[in-house]
């Protein structure tokens, strides 16, 4: 007959949780935040990226109807949407006028967030929270009043009136990202170069500049996608002279033509998304191996 050892001490109950693991629930509630940021993420995505995905997958519909199930798959809207003059002359003008923005308020941008961070003057505080106001007006009230200024001055509208409202919503975003990168710079640099005998050029071009390539490809890309995008501002300063967001509006008025719309929007969604990881690629090298929450940092930053 089995005895027991009277002397042998009881485990307690954590000792034997211990033992065999944690409890279930104790588990659980470790599962539970990990589990709940993982659905809320994947919700996002749906949310952000689900429409382009739709859109997508109907442009190869045999059918000008976005219903399911399918007709048919077919390559046809992608052959009209080339054949189409129209789509093709937009989509160039759209590429123009994003370029010559792009580069114009780069360069300009720099400028300013150079003197905005560096140069100490009067009305400084002014001129930054002049910047910053441009940023939360609404496109529609700045392409509303950019088509009264032209009307006013007796201006046609044009591929050249359009830029230069977009450099005018473009530009300080640009300001405020450059701006948030020369803040995170260390400026005891500038003065070790200065010291060293180089010149304020040299202290920029082999200093300044390398250190800052990160935020001025964030600002390029920025910069881009706001003015290939922007429709608010084209619409009201473009005249007869038509960017890719007008002639989408304006070709969607007739059922007939959503196809093709899909067609052409995906390649350019497509093209966009390889431009944006490829510019994430020089912004990684550029920055010699920044984690990826620093680039991040660096790209939201003028955003704050």
């Amino acid at each position: 007959m089995a005895t027991v050892d009277a002397t042998r001490p009881v485990p307690a109950p954590s000792e034997r949780a211990a033992a065999g693991g944690p409890p279930l629930v104790h588990r659980l509630r470790r599962a539970m935040p990990r589990a709940a940021s993982i659905v809320i993420t994947f919700l996002i995505l749906l949310v952000l990226f689900g429409p382009v995905l739709l859109l997508a997958v109907f442009s190869f519909n045999d059918s000008p109807i976005i219903s399911l199930p399918w007709a048919g798959f077919t390559t046809h809207w992608y052959s009209v949407a080339w054949s189409d003059s129209e789509a093709r002359e937009a989509v160039i003008h759209s590429v123009t006028v994003a370029l010559v923005v792009t580069v114009l308020s780069v360069t300009l941008g720099t400028m300013a967030a150079w003197g905005l961070t560096r140069l100490r003057f009067r009305g400084k505080g002014a001129i930054g929270g002049l910047h910053g106001a441009v940023l939360v007006v609404p496109w529609l009230l700045v392409g509303v009043s950019g088509l009264m200024f032209f009307s006013r001055l007796g201006i046609p509208l044009s591929l050249t009136t359009i830029g230069v409202m977009q450099l005018v919503v473009t530009f300080p975003l640009v300001v405020a990202i450059v701006s948030a990168g020369l803040i995170r710079f260390n400026r005891s640099l500038e003065e070790a170069a200065v010291d060293l005998g180089a010149s304020q050029l040299q202290m920029l071009r082999y200093v300044v500049l390398p250190q800052l390539a990160p935020a001025l490809a964030a600002a390029t890309i920025f910069a881009f996608s706001w003015s290939f995008n922007n429709f608010e501002v084209s619409f009201f300063t473009g005249g007869f002279e038509q960017t890719f967001p007008v002639w989408v509006f304006s070709v969607l008025r007739h059922s007939q033509n959503l196809p093709m719309v899909n067609a052409i929007s995906t390649v350019i969604a497509a093209v966009q998304v390889v431009l944006v990881m490829g510019a994430w690629r020089l912004m990684k090298y550029l920055s010699h191996g920044a984690k990826d929450e620093e680039l991040a940092d660096i790209m939201v930053g003028g955003m704050r």
